[in-house]
Protein backbone atom coordinates (compact mmCIF):
# COMPACT_ATOMS: atom_id res chain seq x y z
CA UNK A 1 0.00 0.00 0.00
CA UNK A 2 2.90 2.22 1.00
CA UNK A 3 4.82 1.77 -2.67
CA UNK A 4 1.39 2.67 -4.09
CA UNK A 5 0.17 5.41 -2.33
CA UNK A 6 3.53 7.26 -3.00
CA UNK A 7 3.64 6.21 -6.85
CA UNK A 8 0.05 7.50 -7.24
CA UNK A 9 1.20 10.56 -5.34
CA UNK A 10 4.34 11.17 -7.76
CA UNK A 11 2.00 10.54 -11.19
CA UNK A 12 -0.48 12.96 -9.87
CA UNK A 13 2.38 15.62 -9.09
CA UNK A 14 3.71 15.29 -12.09
CA UNK A 15 0.70 15.36 -14.16
CA UNK A 16 -1.20 18.13 -12.33
CA UNK A 17 1.53 20.01 -10.36
CA UNK A 18 2.34 19.51 -6.34
CA UNK A 19 -0.17 22.01 -4.89
CA UNK A 20 -2.83 21.37 -7.45
CA UNK A 21 -2.89 17.84 -5.78
CA UNK A 22 -5.10 17.50 -2.61
CA UNK A 23 -3.97 14.27 -0.22
CA UNK A 24 -8.20 13.24 -0.33
CA UNK A 25 -7.68 12.96 -4.03
CA UNK A 26 -4.60 11.02 -3.90
CA UNK A 27 -6.58 8.45 -0.99
CA UNK A 28 -9.14 8.72 -3.67
CA UNK A 29 -7.33 7.03 -6.71
CA UNK A 30 -5.70 4.79 -4.26
CA UNK A 31 -9.32 3.74 -2.31
CA UNK A 32 -8.51 4.39 0.82
CA UNK A 33 -9.54 7.17 3.56
CA UNK A 34 -7.15 10.10 3.98
CA UNK A 35 -5.74 8.88 7.67
CA UNK A 36 -4.51 6.29 5.56
CA UNK A 37 -2.49 7.77 3.83
CA UNK A 38 -1.16 9.70 6.81
CA UNK A 39 -0.24 6.54 8.64
CA UNK A 40 1.68 6.15 5.91
CA UNK A 41 3.04 9.23 5.39
CA UNK A 42 3.57 12.07 7.88
CA UNK A 43 3.31 14.98 5.04
CA UNK A 44 2.43 15.46 1.81
CA UNK A 45 5.74 16.09 1.05
CA UNK A 46 6.89 12.61 2.26
CA UNK A 47 4.77 10.97 -0.09
CA UNK A 48 7.03 12.11 -3.28
CA UNK A 49 9.87 12.52 -1.28
CA UNK A 50 10.01 9.01 0.62
CA UNK A 51 13.35 7.92 -0.20
CA UNK A 52 14.98 10.52 2.61
CA UNK A 53 13.41 8.02 5.28
CA UNK A 54 14.84 4.81 3.81
CA UNK A 55 18.46 6.91 3.45
CA UNK A 56 18.04 8.20 7.01
CA UNK A 57 17.67 4.31 8.28
CA UNK A 58 20.85 3.32 6.06
CA UNK A 59 22.46 6.00 7.95
CA UNK A 60 21.67 4.96 11.16
CA UNK A 61 22.23 1.00 10.51
CA UNK A 62 24.82 0.76 8.11
CA UNK A 63 27.04 3.99 9.43
CA UNK A 64 28.05 2.56 12.44
CA UNK A 65 29.44 -0.50 11.28
CA UNK A 66 32.55 -0.62 12.05
CA UNK A 67 34.37 -2.73 9.43
CA UNK A 68 33.55 -0.27 6.88
CA UNK A 69 35.30 3.45 6.95
CA UNK A 70 32.45 6.26 6.83
CA UNK A 71 33.36 7.02 2.99
CA UNK A 72 33.01 3.06 1.83
CA UNK A 73 29.60 3.28 3.83
CA UNK A 74 28.29 6.34 1.91
CA UNK A 75 29.46 5.00 -1.28
CA UNK A 76 27.59 1.69 -0.31
CA UNK A 77 24.39 3.42 0.38
CA UNK A 78 24.90 5.63 -2.84
CA UNK A 79 25.34 2.53 -5.21
CA UNK A 80 22.60 0.78 -3.77
CA UNK A 81 20.22 3.64 -4.23
CA UNK A 82 21.67 4.21 -7.80
CA UNK A 83 21.05 0.24 -8.09
CA UNK A 84 17.55 0.30 -7.51
CA UNK A 85 16.79 3.30 -9.99
CA UNK A 86 18.97 1.75 -12.65
CA UNK A 87 16.87 -1.49 -12.09
CA UNK A 88 13.77 0.58 -12.28
CA UNK A 89 14.48 2.06 -15.53
CA UNK A 90 15.71 -1.37 -16.68
CA UNK A 91 11.81 -2.82 -15.86
CA UNK A 92 10.19 -0.57 -17.97
CA UNK A 93 9.18 -0.63 -21.54
CA UNK A 94 10.08 2.54 -22.96
CA UNK A 95 13.56 3.74 -21.53
CA UNK A 96 13.15 7.30 -23.45
CA UNK A 97 10.11 7.67 -21.68
CA UNK A 98 11.26 6.59 -18.14
CA UNK A 99 14.19 8.78 -18.27
CA UNK A 100 12.14 11.55 -19.47
CA UNK A 101 9.76 10.57 -15.78
CA UNK A 102 12.98 10.69 -13.93
CA UNK A 103 14.19 14.16 -15.45
CA UNK A 104 10.50 15.20 -14.69
CA UNK A 105 10.37 13.71 -10.86
CA UNK A 106 13.81 16.09 -10.68
CA UNK A 107 12.09 19.46 -12.08
CA UNK A 108 9.20 18.77 -9.82
CA UNK A 109 11.13 18.99 -6.69
CA UNK A 110 13.31 22.12 -8.32
CA UNK A 111 10.27 23.91 -9.02
CA UNK A 112 8.26 23.32 -5.90
CA UNK A 113 9.23 25.14 -2.88
CA UNK A 114 7.58 23.18 -0.02
CA UNK A 115 9.17 20.16 -1.70
CA UNK A 116 12.83 21.87 -1.68
CA UNK A 117 12.29 23.12 1.93
CA UNK A 118 11.67 19.50 3.00
CA UNK A 119 14.45 17.86 1.38
CA UNK A 120 16.54 20.73 3.26
CA UNK A 121 14.81 19.45 6.23
CA UNK A 122 15.32 15.94 5.41
CA UNK A 123 19.06 16.52 4.63
CA UNK A 124 19.54 18.38 8.19
CA UNK A 125 17.92 15.33 9.74
CA UNK A 126 20.44 13.26 8.03
CA UNK A 127 23.26 15.39 8.95
CA UNK A 128 22.54 15.00 12.59
CA UNK A 129 21.89 11.39 12.29
CA UNK A 130 25.21 11.09 10.52
CA UNK A 131 26.97 12.91 12.82
CA UNK A 132 25.30 11.02 15.75
CA UNK A 133 26.74 7.92 14.60
CA UNK A 134 30.33 9.25 13.38
CA UNK A 135 30.28 10.25 17.24
CA UNK A 136 29.68 7.32 18.51
CA UNK A 137 32.10 5.56 16.47
CA UNK A 138 34.96 7.69 17.66
CA UNK A 139 33.68 8.03 21.17
CA UNK A 140 33.49 12.14 20.66
CA UNK A 141 30.61 14.53 20.55
CA UNK A 142 27.82 15.21 18.23
CA UNK A 143 28.29 18.81 18.44
CA UNK A 144 32.46 18.30 17.69
CA UNK A 145 32.85 20.55 14.75
CA UNK A 146 35.23 17.37 13.24
CA UNK A 147 32.12 15.06 13.24
CA UNK A 148 29.69 18.11 12.03
CA UNK A 149 32.15 18.54 9.06
CA UNK A 150 32.55 15.03 8.31
CA UNK A 151 28.49 14.39 8.40
CA UNK A 152 28.44 17.66 6.42
CA UNK A 153 30.80 16.19 3.98
CA UNK A 154 29.31 12.80 3.54
CA UNK A 155 25.32 14.32 3.14
CA UNK A 156 27.53 16.18 -0.04
CA UNK A 157 27.55 13.30 -2.17
CA UNK A 158 23.65 12.34 -2.67
CA UNK A 159 23.13 16.28 -4.26
CA UNK A 160 26.04 14.94 -6.26
CA UNK A 161 24.92 11.71 -7.13
CA UNK A 162 21.54 13.31 -8.03
CA UNK A 163 22.93 15.85 -10.13
CA UNK A 164 25.81 13.85 -11.95
CA UNK A 165 22.04 11.60 -12.77
CA UNK A 166 20.47 14.72 -14.50
CA UNK A 167 23.52 15.04 -16.49
CA UNK A 168 24.13 11.66 -18.15
CA UNK A 169 20.42 10.73 -18.00
CA UNK A 170 20.22 11.10 -21.53
CA UNK A 171 23.47 10.55 -22.61
CA UNK A 172 23.43 7.05 -21.87
CA UNK A 173 21.80 4.21 -23.95
CA UNK A 174 21.60 1.59 -21.29
CA UNK A 175 20.62 1.70 -17.38
CA UNK A 176 23.64 0.00 -16.55
CA UNK A 177 25.93 2.53 -17.65
CA UNK A 178 24.57 4.74 -15.13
Amino acid sequence: MRQQLSDTATEMFMERGFDAVRVSEIAEACGVSEKTVFNYFPTKESLVLDLGEATLGSLRTTLADPVLSPVETVLKILSGELAAITSWLTEQDDLAQAKNMLLRFGMLIRSTPSLRAYQRDMADQQAAVAAEVLARRSETSPDDPEMQIAAAALLALWPIQFQALRRHLNRVQAPEQL
